[in-house]
């Protein structure tokens, strides 16, 4: 079990603003109401369908979810617009005590829309996804959130066939193609904000 204070703490230290829930609902209460007559991007994110946002938040925003389109074409026009939004949600595939945030991206979008063009990014993580160091964050993130997150997509991975761990795959389906590290918050982002949920949510 990780130290919360701690991390909470960490990133704080690190330029992020830091909001703390017992549960989704909550979680999710307090972004409906942070994020009203904006245009949002989601990165899709497991966390984030758990919560109902894209429903909560579009009834008054303009939104753009790569993960409620059809085929791969019109995920990649979605995605796109994603990334010049005034705001853009997302999760991570794991955070570290010590305030690193790590996401495994296999199209792209999550990792781009998280890093630059936004003016606001928020972090929305259950606390399953903490871990004590950086080093078992990355851990994390390959061994336990990729083969979890292949599964659920369906694809043709071992990963997603055995789900146990990563298999350092080269095939078509791979969604390891990219790991990205946050060591601290973006320059040239007005806010990066971190939720956590002291509940087990996404992958």
């Amino acid at each position: 079990m990780i130290n919360l204070e701690k991390a909470v703490k960490a990133f704080e230290r690190k330029g992020y603003t830091v909001k703390v829930f017992d549960t989704k609902e909550d979680a999710a209460e307090y972004l409906d109401m942070a994020i009203d007559g904006k245009i949002v991007g989601f990165g899709d994110s497991q966390t984030l369908l758990d919560m109902e946002l894209f429903r909560k938040l579009r009834e008054h925003n303009v939104v753009f979810d790569p993960y409620h389109t059809s085929g791969n074409k019109e995920f990649v026009e979605v995605a796109k617009k994603t990334l010049t939004t005034d705001v853009f949600l997302t999760s991570v595939n794991a955070f570290a005590e010590t305030g690193e945030l790590v996401n495994i991206d296999g199209t792209g979008n999550r990792v781009a829309g998280s890093l630059f063009g936004h003016k606001k990014v928020y972090f929305v993580m259950g606390v399953n996804k903490g871990e004590e160091t950086l080093e078992k964050a990355m851990w994390r993130a390959q061994n336990i959130a990729a083969p979890q997150n292949a599964k659920r997509k369906g694809l043709n991975t071992p990963c997603a066939v055995k789900g146990d761990k990563c298999y350092d795959c080269n095939g078509p389906d791979c969604i390891c193609n990219a790991i990205m590290v946050h060591r601290r918050k973006m320059r040239n982002t007005d806010d990066m904000e971190i939720v956590i949920i002291k509940e087990d949510l996404g992958m």
